[in-house]
């Protein structure tokens, strides 16, 4: 049995980051933002191209992997939605103003969480399942599975949501079952009930400003 926890998913998450256009040409390929399957890979495929291209200044400078997740991997994942939805029930008792800031706020969290994840990524693969007709759809489940010589497969779903403008955005991933948005929103959410939203946008633009830490030793 696989164990779940906060180790693997740092893990699954650096993998995912790192692997979000075929490598060729990565610069020159439009990004497929009307088809939910085709961007997650596109998307993937573009952010590790850019982890490749940028390996020297990462060795220089972890703080760069904040960049990289914020140029690449950001503009593809709808933040404010999730944001929204970790917020849940408090989200009406709060100003136009505190909703702006807390959305701002929580853009820099995952983007120092996802930038924190990448250290832990080393060679693995991914593969993408067949995508499934998607039309008159909302949302949809991309289904991708890790791969790791010597482990058993690891099966995540990106959960994936189609705008007014029917282009789609990533706003959750799902690991042996386990929502990462569900698990912030109930974090985060009792952190507003018992120290107000206020106090939380600070704590979470403080999360956003630490320093990214090396991979830890793993153990033998």
């Amino acid at each position: 049995m696989k164990r779940f926890s906060v180790k693997l998913i740092s893990l699954i998450a650096g993998v995912l980051a790192c692997i979000w256009l075929p490598v060729q040409a990565v610069e020159q390929t439009q990004l497929n933002q009307t088809n939910p399957y085709a961007l997650v890979q596109q998307v993937a495929d573009k952010t590790f191209a850019r982890f490749a291209q940028d390996k020297s200044l990462i060795e220089a400078d972890l703080g760069h992997l904040k960049v990289i997740v914020a140029e690449e991997l950001i503009p593809h994942v709808d933040y404010k939605y999730a944001a929204y939805k970790v917020m849940g029930q408090y989200l009406r008792e709060t100003s136009p103003q505190q909703r702006a800031d807390f959305v701002e706020a929580f853009k820099g969290y995952m983007i120092a969480t996802y930038a924190q994840a990448l250290t832990e990524y080393t060679d693995q693969t991914v593969e993408y399942a067949p995508a499934m007709d998607f039309t008159g759809e909302k949302i949809v489940d991309v289904n991708v599975q890790i791969v790791e010589q010597g482990r058993p497969p690891i099966k995540i779903q990106f959960k994936a949501r189609r705008l007014k403008d029917n282009t789609w955005k990533a706003f959750d991933m799902v690991a042996e079952g386990v929502s990462l948005l569900a698990s912030k929103q109930a974090e985060i959410s009792n952190l507003i009930r018992k120290q107000g939203i206020d106090e939380v946008i600070v704590l979470l633009r403080s999360k956003t400003d630490q320093t990214i830490d090396p991979e830890p030793q793993k153990d033998s």
